[in-house]
């Protein structure tokens, strides 16, 4: 099972520094394009330590919000949504030609990620992005009790689909996360998010948030690596994973 992360989010002044510490330790790294964070050259750095390291890159597009870190949804119509797709892959995949590397896959961020999930309107103007501007390019997706909808979905458009879960995010009993401001919604002890990959990856469930037991098919987890503890975490899940 490989582990992926949301990277690339600083901008200007602005700085996480997190990223040279984390990038040897996962196999995907989520690139922000500019709109809910990142910058030219942040994004060129990033890429380089993908680069150096032999790390997958995908794009991490979002809704336009730097003010809220693209964690607010957005009323857009099909074609705003799918402009602000390509406009933002474009960006990536032309630095990472610079790089002489590639971009291999593309993942929504924070509102849009949660939209595309719930919302078919926002979840097709994703997929006819991706098969305007390159068809094989397979999109990061929520793993859900429900994969085969969203493969069902996906095939219409010729476009494969990747699924993830959360190793430090609650779930509720239909297998979506649980929002933020709920109490509990962020697992914070190591044991708790240890013993999720572990379930994860030799029985392929989850415990909700009320203690149902939920089967998720994922290929991948997602983790976070904004400070040091962080970063501890996510060496401790790389050697759970490989045992």
């Amino acid at each position: 099972m490989l582990l992926n992360c949301d990277l690339g989010e600083s901008y200007g002044y602005w700085q996480i520094t997190a990223d040279p510490l984390v990038m040897p330790h996962i196999d995907m790294a989520n690139i922000a394009c500019g709109y809910h964070a990142g910058d030219p050259q942040v994004m060129q750095k990033t890429i380089a330590l993908a680069k150096q390291y032999r790390v997958k890159i995908g794009a991490h597009p979002s809704y336009p919000d730097r003010q809220g870190f693209g964690r607010r949804s957005m009323q857009l119509s099909h074609d705003e949504i799918e402009s602000l797709i390509i406009y933002q892959l474009g960006a990536l995949v032309g630095m990472c030609k610079s790089q002489c590397c590639q971009v291999s896959y593309l993942k929504p961020h924070g509102a849009l990620y949660i939209d595309m999930m719930k919302n078919d309107d926002v979840l097709h103007a994703i997929f006819s992005a991706i098969q305007k501007y390159d068809q094989t390019m397979p999109l990061l997706m929520m793993a859900t009790s429900n994969n085969s909808r969203f493969k069902q979905k996906a095939d219409e458009y010729g476009i494969s689909v990747m699924f993830e879960a959360f190793t430090d995010r609650a779930y509720d009993d239909e297998g979506f996360l649980v929002s933020r401001k709920v109490d509990g919604a962020v697992l914070k002890e190591s044991d708790d998010i240890l013993n999720r990959a572990t379930q994860l990856k030799t029985q392929g469930t989850i415990q909700s948030i009320s203690g149902k037991t939920i089967c998720m098919e994922a290929e991948t987890l997602c983790v976070h690596g904004d400070n040091e503890k962080a970063v501890n975490m996510i060496q401790s899940l790389k050697q759970c994973l490989a045992s």
